[in-house]
């Protein structure tokens, strides 16, 4: 058990009254987990305060208070300890709480708007098979080698992140491949974590919401390979525009991955369609099992990621050339009958469907419909709804609009902001349906032997959220029970 002065090492400006030799029995960021021997951290949240928290957390039993700002009345036997960046020492004292767990194994970050959870996820796969034992942290599971764990945030808050970091280093984990979101560097999640290398998948329109601005939203990124220490390795996609500027002032060593520019990666496609991929990589001709010119750049940022790694080129093309990607990643599903092929995808950006949009027509033949089923989640970035309802009328022959995850928006108001910017052309080809199921089930009706159809925007969720409650929703498990209900 170690005592609060062992955890406060180190931590900048930190200045304590009362007693630090107090034995420390957990650390919590939220009042209601606070119990007797705990660290409360009062952090300042978008809505929420900690600092309102102080006195619950105390009624509750904890006996240590971090914050920015003292409370005016304290409580007698509680030791307060203030400091500059709550965020921020909470995720340097977990580091101390847990031992510094990323010490203990090579954690590897994966940063972009797009792509994060494939390029992780295929990250984990690859070097798994390589039979290293390995952690995953990402917005659909967390692995800690064989046995999985739920996921409920992209990159989950600085004292949980430690804590599985330390099971991961427990198991003896040689590699973690983690997400890493812009809310998480912004909100200093990260803190205390000692990266082995950083990967940069690309930077488009996202988080408008919760950024004020794109350069801010840029700039946050940039922050992850900033802070790399010069151990690390910073991998990037020079094909992004913004892909070098990631590179600007890292300390890390520097690469980079591309199918167009000169790069230290280097990458071309000579095979693409529904089937798979087939690529020159670093000149050595390769199958893959996945689909597009976006996950092209996957493999790249993974081949890249793995050999400087250290590992066998040849090998890693190998194992890689088996793999598969996350669950509600171009998942596709073919029906019995009708052979109708089924595209589960997790497109809930503009630019990731257009991505998505435009490898499938790519590939299509003549004659094959494509038919899009496609909505905009509520309390997030509104500027995106039309462009993706746009987007899904562009780029279709028939797209469905129809509610995602509305959260506590009315998803008919939602459905009147991605018909807002719809031309008369485009209306002509778009239909209106609120019920995702019905949505879903119209575009396999409509769905002619041969098709084509895209259900984008919730991927691997297993869930829809309407009114502050999570009801169970599926998308790939409608469409398979819908197959079989019209005897596609």
């Amino acid at each position: 058990m170690q005592m609060l002065r062992d955890i406060l090492v180190g931590l900048p400006a930190a200045k304590a009254t009362g007693d630090t030799a107090k034995q420390v029995q957990q650390l919590c960021i939220d009042s209601r987990k606070a119990k007797t021997g705990s660290v409360f951290i009062a952090v300042k949240g978008a809505t929420v305060d900690g600092h309102d928290f102080i006195a619950k957390a105390i009624a509750q039993g904890a006996n240590m208070i971090v914050c920015e700002q003292m409370p005016v009345a304290r409580t007698e036997g509680v030791t307060y300890v203030q400091v500059k960046d709550s965020h921020a020492a909470a995720g340097q004292m977990a580091a101390a709480f847990y031992g510094h767990p990323s010490s203990k194994t090579k954690v590897i970050g994966v940063t972009g708007t797009n792509g994060k959870t494939t390029v992780a996820t295929l990250l984990f796969k690859l070097f798994e098979g390589l039979n290293y034992k390995c952690g995953l942290i990402s917005t659909v599971q967390n692995h800690i080698h064989d046995k999985i764990e739920v996921a409920t945030h992209t990159t989950p808050d600085a004292i949980s992140v430690q804590a599985l970091l330390a099971r991961m280093a427990e198991a003896g984990c040689d590699y973690v491949f983690m997400e890493v979101s812009s809310h998480a560097v912004h909100q200093r999640r990260i803190e205390g974590i000692e990266f082995a290398g950083g990967i940069f998948t690309n930077i488009t329109h996202d988080h408008l919401d919760y950024h004020n601005t794109f350069d801010e939203y840029i700039s946050v990124k940039k922050k992850f390979f900033d802070d790399l220490p010069e151990t690390a390795f910073a991998l990037t996609n020079a094909d992004d525009k913004r892909g070098m500027v990631m590179l600007q002032n890292t300390k890390a060593d520097k690469h980079a991955y591309s199918l167009k520019a000169p790069a230290s990666v280097k990458g071309k496609v000579l095979e693409n369609n529904l089937t798979g991929l087939v690529m020159l990589v670093d000149g050595v001709e390769a199958y893959f099992r996945m689909i597009g010119t976006f996950n092209a750049y996957n493999l790249l940022a993974v081949y890249g990621a793995a050999t400087l790694l250290g590992e066998d080129k040849m090998q890693v093309l190998a194992v890689l050339s088996n793999l598969h990607g996350a669950a509600g990643r171009f998942e596709t599903y073919m029906s019995k009958n009708d052979k109708v092929l089924g595209i589960i995808d997790y497109a809930h950006t503009p630019d990731a469907l257009l991505n998505v949009l435009a490898t499938i027509n790519q590939l299509r033949t003549k004659g094959q419909q494509l038919i899009t089923v496609v909505g905009c989640g509520g309390d997030r970035d509104k500027t995106k709804r039309p462009v993706m309802g746009q987007a899904a009328c562009e780029h279709s022959d028939k797209a469905i609009l129809t509610s995602d995850n509305p959260r506590s928006e009315q998803p008919e108001e939602i459905l009147n902001d991605m018909e807002s910017a719809l031309t008369m052309a485009q209306k002509r080809k778009a239909l209106r349906i609120t019920d995702r199921r019905e949505a879903i089930k119209t575009a396999c009706a409509l769905a002619q032997p041969d098709d084509i159809l895209l259900i984008a925007g919730k991927g691997h969720e297993t869930y829809q959220e309407i009114n502050g409650v999570r009801h169970h929703f599926d998308d790939k498990e409608v469409l398979l029970e819908v197959f079989e209900l019209l005897g596609k």
